[in-house]
């Protein structure tokens, strides 16, 4: 695909569909839920899909540590504000390195 901004664009909607797979499955309560757990199943169905048209004009390893990226710190951010998880100093501040890294590797991109 020759527009970059698109791919982008579908690496993006990749990794918030990542995010709410996760949130998905969480609810799912360890499968004992089926209609999240199902969703869940559907969403990271979806996000796959959208990544693998977003690697069509980007680098494979760009896309895919940033689609892992978004997925990672979205799902944190999720925890902490939906269900609890910790919000340490260090937690964050771990969080904010894996953004810089995203960052780092969209600015470095050709």
């Amino acid at each position: 695909m020759e527009n970059t901004n698109v791919n982008w664009l579908l690496l993006l909607a990749a990794g918030a569909t990542e995010i709410m797979m996760a949130v998905a499955l969480k609810l799912s309560d360890g499968w004992t839920r089926t209609g999240p757990g199902a969703a869940g199943i559907a969403l990271g169905l979806v996000s796959m899909v959208l990544l693998t048209f977003a690697m069509r004009g980007l680098p494979t390893g760009t896309a895919y540590a940033i689609w892992t990226g978004i997925g990672a710190v979205g799902t944190a951010l999720a925890g902490i504000v939906w269900f609890g998880d910790s919000a340490s100093a260090p937690r964050l501040a771990c969080l904010g390195a894996i953004l810089c890294g995203m960052v780092g590797l969209k600015l470095l991109e050709k």
